[in-house]
């Protein structure tokens, strides 16, 4: 290795302070390591976060298993490199792609090579994995691993650009699988192999940063069709990979798929018409059924060996339609240890089958769903009649509180509304306790996460097929919200926030604000009374703190926004018509004193903005908060700044927050300097930020960024995509 020398000649100097900062990659061992560090490690067949991974029953599913082994080929390439396997929600699809994952892997040895070149699960509720943010580098981990030959050009591709991995997912594919590939140069005798993306459907979020929640659903379309169309371009250079795409037939992907660009090269299969689901039910259900009556108590003289008779079992066969989910949430039903699963059986087949659905969504209309509804609502009707207003009441509650946090299980998070809603410990796990066919132990934080299928909330919010069983999502909003600002009102710049029921109000009113529905002004009025008794700028104040077990801040998502809609249209109207119905679904015609309430809160609710920056602002708070913490005090600021640029009458010199800042920069340099460079930066258009605010800015952005890089820190810089004025 040569040597380089940066001081020639030089002599009798001195280095007081030297930071060298550099992506060191010695051996191929250091080159996975590194791209293990960046991919999506869970999306993998056989990941750990994905144990146990679900996979067909033994003996079902086998027609589409075989379809799909019998197009890869194995040793050559097939004239269609890329297979499609379409079907709807519940038929299987995940457990498909799993064994078929498996059942090539077992043929390693045989085959003296892996069969299987790289796989990837999306998952909407895993923030890994339901963004296709990681998925070129996890593709580029694996097919490193299972094509050695492409590890030293990849760590070429590395070395050459170590930033690599920061660059888009469309030059991320270039320099780190097709320029390899390319290296190795003839191809011709390397055996094929299969590359498996599953839930195409359940990528949902887009791989770039600071993209509001509500704009996810609008992206999900466009960032599925980015992943077709990365499938597609590697696809494109003919090397020895094939692609096995499984989604739902969703109208976007379906067209995708059978564009002049794919159909040509695509084989498509339906799920729903590929094998015979009946007999695979059939299976399937023989084998758990007498795994459930082998561990039957039973009384001097019983036998189950019978159980269930040939009558009742062809009974359960038909009522399943040959669809697997409604077959295993039966099978989850009646095995409970607490309850007597021949009477739990018996209780479903003597359903009201004269109950029909009118629902207006699709799958009602199938009748296996139609039997998986009334499968919902078998299960509902095992809560006794005294029981069940509490059960709809904490599903409402869940329904609302899920969208809102992050809880990664059902357990962890009913004690905390139980806290939360005044019920006794451990009455809402209780009171949904006769519904746990339907709910799952684990999630991630969204409303279908707490349920076993997302069919079961869309079942709960449809009162035409819930009928008696619907829940009021909006109840749960507006109980949640009362309740958070109860528990709000014990909060002050002392209290230490630790108990749960209290992050969780921190952390959530400003949503259950925002989402709740007042049927009508008294429940309004009580509202804004119940936010002007709080100090408010404590609570934002301890909401920023950050939680000392996920290092997430309690902070509500979303309050910076609130104040820059209700502060901009505040300041700027000349008939001060400012509204808290700026962030409330408020429809109702207010009396003049109800009106003249809510500007007073609009008045407090700012003025508490402003406060609770005031004291960040202060030198001592500064030194003591996380870099998490300055993060959002800067995104808060920069609103704040934003919408009071440029209003007439605005005291730039006279302003607190100014004064603060410009004391800072005086007085303490270098926590001026560190809280700049968590400022976010104006990307559309871009501006210069020491014109726009100097009071805060010595230096253009450009040159900000060169001072930043010397100082070797480790804050990344990050952007407001909004337009400035």
């Amino acid at each position: 290795m040569s040597s380089v020398s940066y001081f020639p000649n030089s002599k009798r100097f001195s280095v007081n302070t030297l930071s060298i900062s550099n992506t060191f990659l010695g051996s191929n061992s250091d080159v996975l390591q590194y791209l293990r560090q960046h991919a999506a490690c869970g999306a993998t067949h056989d990941s750990d976060e994905r144990y146990p991974p679900p996979k067909c029953h033994p003996g079902t599913r086998q027609a589409v298993r075989d379809r799909i082994t019998g197009w890869y080929g194995f040793e050559t390439r097939p004239k269609k490199g890329i297979m499609w396997v379409y079907g709807p929600a519940g038929y299987g699809k995940t457990t498909v792609a799993q064994t078929v994952s498996e059942d090539l892997e077992d043929q390693q040895q045989e085959l003296e090579f892996n069969p299987v070149g790289a796989t990837f699960f999306f998952w909407r509720t895993s923030d890994e994995r339901n963004s296709p943010a990681r998925f070129i580098i996890t593709l580029t981990y694996q097919l490193a691993i299972s094509i050695p030959e492409l590890l030293p050009h990849i760590e070429h591709a590395i070395k050459r650009n170590p930033m690599i991995l920061d660059k888009s997912l469309e030059i991320q594919l270039t320099r780190l699988i097709v320029e390899p590939f390319r290296a190795l140069g003839n191809l011709d005798d390397m055996p094929n192999r299969l590359v498996i993306i599953d839930g195409l459907d359940e990528c949902i979020k887009s791989d770039q940063e600071f993209h509001l929640e509500r704009k996810y659903a609008q992206e999900q379309e466009r960032v599925q069709i980015r992943v077709l169309d990365l499938i597609f371009a590697l696809h494109s250079h003919n090397f020895p990979l094939s692609f096995l795409i499984l989604s739902r037939p969703e109208v976007w992907i379906k067209q995708h798929m059978e564009s002049s660009q794919f159909k040509p090269v695509t084989e498509a299969i339906d799920l729903f018409e590929v094998g015979d689901h009946l007999r695979d039910v059939e299976v399937y259900l023989k084998a758990e059924l007498n795994r459930i009556a082998a561990s039957l108590e039973l009384q001097p003289g019983e036998d189950t060996s019978e159980w269930p008779e040939p009558d009742t079992f062809r009974k359960l066969l038909k009522r399943t339609g040959g669809h697997m989910l409604f077959a295993s949430t039966v099978v989850r039903h009646i095995d409970d240890p607490y309850e007597d699963p021949r009477m739990r059986l018996q209780d479903i087949l003597e359903a009201d089958r004269d109950d029909t659905l009118t629902s207006t969504s699709v799958l009602a209309h199938s009748s296996s769903f139609s039997a998986l509804y009334e499968l919902y609502r078998q299960i509902m009707r095992s809560c006794p009649d005294e029981h069940r207003p509490l059960m709809l009441e904490v599903l409402e509650d869940l329904m609302a509180f899920s969208r809102a946090n992050s809880y990664s299980m059902i357990s962890a998070a009913l004690p905390v509304l139980d806290r939360l809603c005044g019920r006794a410990p451990g009455r809402g796990m209780k009171a949904i306790r006769s519904i746990c066919a339907v709910t799952t132990t684990e999630c991630q934080g969204t409303p279908a996460a707490f349920f076993i299928h997302s069919s079961f909330p869309e079942f709960l919010l449809n009162p035409k097929v819930a009928k008696e069983f619907m829940v009021k999502r909006e109840a749960g909003e507006r109980r949640l919200l009362l309740r958070c600002l109860d528990c709000m009102a014990a909060v002050d710049l002392s209290t230490e926030v630790v108990e749960g029921h209290v992050q969780a109000a921190l952390r959530t009113w400003l949503w259950h604000w925002r989402s709740s529905e007042p049927p009508d002004e008294a429940e309004y009025i009580t509202q804004l009374k119940l936010l002007l008794a709080l100090d408010l700028k404590a609570c934002i104040v301890q909401g920023l703190k950050v939680d000392s077990e996920n290092q997430q801040p309690l902070f509500p998502s979303g309050l910076e926004d609130v104040f820059c809609e209700l502060e901009v249209v505040n300041i700027r109207s000349a008939r001060s018509k400012t509204t808290l119905r700026g962030f409330c679904n408020v429809d109702l015609e207010l009396d003049q004193r109800t009106a003249t309430l809510e500007e007073e809160c609009t008045l407090f609710f700012n003025s508490s903005f402003e406060q609770a920056l005031a004291h960040f602002l202060q030198p001592v708070i500064l030194q003591g908060l996380s870099s998490l913490c300055m993060h959002r005090v800067c995104f808060m600021l920069a609103h704040y700044l934003r919408c009071s640029e440029g209003v007439q009458g605005w005291d730039l010199s006279a302003n607190k927050l100014v004064q603060a800042m410009n004391s800072l920069r005086k007085d303490h340099p270098h926590i001026h300097q560190e809280l700049i460079y968590h400022f976010p930066r104006y990307k559309d258009p871009p501006v210069n930020l020491s014109e726009k605010y100097p009071f805060m800015f010595d230096v253009s952005d450009e040159q900000y960024i060169v001072e930043k890089d010397k100082c070797n820190t480790d804050h990344h810089i990050s952007y407001i995509i909004y337009t400035s004025r």
